[in-house]
């Protein structure tokens, strides 16, 4: 009995040690996130529909992190991709519809890194136009869409868009943004007819193909 109690004691020391030692140390801790920054560039502003928009970036710290990019626009999008041990991304996206599009790059937090967010990169995307131009013997008359045509009126004549809805238009390097203000063009294959005052922004010749964002 005198050497049954001494080796109880013992054990009951034993068991309780690692519990003693877990305590004094803690609980473990997770390694706390620092935080990041996401880079974005586009290869191009301006892109004819259906083509293709690379897309590169760079999340830092360097490391390989998940990486998100979303489009908004005519065609939304979500991407997704890992960069590289460099922390560099690269991405490839077609624009299927003409318009305004918006583009940004998110990092995705994980056990290193908190989220960051990219700037806001815009691309405009065109389809090919034909157009013609009008206003020589019109002027003072009255437009489809209310007012008067006049050699400073900025719009486009168009057939079905609805009356104020803006186009984009690019024609070697130059662009102009204006509403459509009157219906037409009624020649067959003309998509729009430019007034007097658009022609001359685009020194557009006066008929020949333009690019439009609708």
């Amino acid at each position: 009995m005198r050497h049954l109690l001494p080796m109880t004691l013992l054990a009951a020391v034993l068991a309780l040690s690692p519990a003693a030692a877990l305590s004094k140390r803690g609980p473990e801790r997770h390694p706390k996130r620092v935080g990041s920054h996401i880079s974005l560039h586009v290869s191009t502003h301006q892109v004819v529909e259906n083509r293709r928009v690379v897309v590169r970036g760079r999340v830092r710290p360097r490391g390989s992190h998940r990486v998100k990019l979303v489009v908004r626009g005519p065609q939304g999008a979500v991407l997704g991709e890992a960069s590289s041990r460099r922390g560099a991304f690269t991405l490839s996206w077609r624009p299927r519809r003409t318009g305004a599009y918006r583009l940004r790059a998110y990092g995705l937090h994980d056990r290193r890194v908190r989220g960051s967010a990219s700037p806001t990169r815009r691309i405009t995307a065109y389809r090919f136009a034909n157009a013609s131009y009008y206003g020589p013997g019109l002027y003072g008359n009255g437009m489809a869409c209310g007012g008067t045509l006049l050699p400073r009126t900025l719009g486009v004549a168009h057939k079905t868009l609805p009356c104020g809805t803006m186009v984009t238009l690019r024609y070697r390097g130059r662009t102009v943004t204006v509403p459509v203000v009157d219906r037409g063009p009624y020649v067959a294959g003309r998509d729009f007819d430019l007034t007097t005052a658009t022609r001359q922004r685009l020194h557009f010749p006066g008929v020949g193909t333009v690019l439009s964002s609708r």
